[in-house]
């Protein structure tokens, strides 16, 4: 039997030439060079990518994406629908625009608004016309409203004395100091369970015994059962791959940063946990743009986690969101983490099935994961004993 698909003798395979204006020598140049440590390129990497270019010049110009158009090997209709979907990426139409060095936005949300953020605004955008001034939806911070942002330093309880002080001193960076370390963390027993399930010593069925009768749930809002997501996750055909949901974006929502705030390695204890129950290959830490500085901690975080040998190298990988509601939803995460928009999947099949590049995968909220260690050591009838109306155990709202 003939075969048809086969290439007609003498003919080329199809090389990729992209269409369009072509890149200039200088801005390949500076493409290449500030993505030198991210080589080889991948596809799935391509928020990152456009990240490094807005963070560097405040903006998404034309020569930059075709430049990384021509590095990646994508179209520049491929890379302007997935930069055009997220918020946070400052387009350009033009290439020879000048933009601000500094960026400043007021929280709308109704929190803030209930706080004179738009009278702040108006009062920011009379005086710092030279600025990028702009409102921006919830920044989960609403205990402190309201709220400004200049770059990535986030002014809690903003006045027009706060924004000027931030903008004359230059500081533009989130820095905490009030979180538990590492060395107290483990001072306190951390890390011992995990160990404990690496060694053997902790089965499947023994957590899966416990975590049943303790009634927790995922704390992101569907409410499923934390255990049978791990039966279910653990019944495909491995390689298998986990993801951790940090875009809490409702407006009044800020439990998951207070936690990752707060107490960084239990959050990152329990994911390890969670993570070798279902024998996931890798874990994707998504967290959202607006919690910038949070990104950096936890990075040192787990940077501290792989020079102790407790986590192998690359195993837990940061994705930085970009200003989509929308990926607070798992499937619309799990296309923004493969490099696309972030747009909700059609069920089914199921992510714990089909999730991340094909594979079965286990998705968690933050806080879900954050009580596995104290769940653990206490016993699932301690969780289970607190509730109301029926309900089992203790989930955190945000005042």
């Amino acid at each position: 039997m003939q075969t048809l698909n086969k290439r007609a003798p003498g003919r080329r395979k199809k090389v990729f030439f992209n269409k369009g204006r072509q890149v200039d020598k200088t801005s390949l140049i500076e493409a290449q060079e500030l993505l030198s440590s991210f080589l080889p390129l991948k596809k799935d990497m391509l928020i990152e990518y456009l990240h490094l270019f807005n963070d560097k010049y405040n903006a998404l110009f034309p020569k930059h994406m075709r430049a990384l158009s021509e590095l990646m090997k994508l179209s520049m209709s491929e890379i302007y629908e997935v930069a055009s979907f997220y918020a946070h990426f400052h387009i350009m139409d033009e290439d020879n625009i000048s933009v601000p060095d500094v960026t400043i936005k007021v929280c709308d949300s109704i929190t803030c608004a209930m706080n004179e953020s738009e009278k702040l605004y108006h009062n920011i955008k009379l005086k710092y016309k030279n600025f990028r001034v702009e409102k921006a939806p919830c920044m989960g911070r609403c205990n402190y409203a309201p709220v400004v942002e200049v770059n990535h330093n986030h002014i809690l309880n903003a006045d027009n004395s706060k924004v000027l002080k931030a903008i004359s001193e230059k500081n533009f960076s989130y820095n905490n100091n009030k979180f538990i370390s590492f060395e107290e963390y483990v001072s306190k027993g951390g890390y011992q369970l995990f160990k404990k399930i690496l060694n053997g010593d902790v089965s499947f069925d023994n957590m899966i015994e416990i975590f049943s009768e303790s009634g927790l749930r995922g704390l992101g809002g569907a409410g499923f059962p934390a255990f049978k997501k791990w039966q279910f996750v653990k019944s495909y055909k491995g390689p298998r791959l986990m993801c951790i949901n940090a875009d809490e974006g409702e407006p009044g929502t800020f439990k998951d940063r207070y936690y990752l705030n707060k107490d960084p390695h239990r959050f990152l204890e329990g994911t390890l946990v969670a993570a070798k129950l279902v024998d996931a290959q890798k874990c994707y830490l998504y967290i959202r743009d607006e919690y910038y500085g949070l990104i950096k901690l936890i990075e040192q975080q787990v940077k501290i986690l792989e020079d102790k040998n407790i986590v192998e190298k690359n195993f837990l990988e940061i994705r930085r969101g970009a200003g989509a509601y929308i990926c607070g939803e798992e499937s619309a995460l799990i296309e923004s983490i493969e490099g696309k928009r972030g747009l909700p999947r059609n069920r089914p099949p199921y992510v714990a099935e089909v999730g991340l590049f094909g594979r079965p995968t286990l998705v968690h909220n933050v806080e879900t994961v954050y009580w596995i260690r104290e769940i653990y050591e206490k016993g699932g009838k301690w969780f289970s004993s607190y509730g109301r109306n029926g309900r089992k155990g203790l989930r955190t709202f945000s005042v």
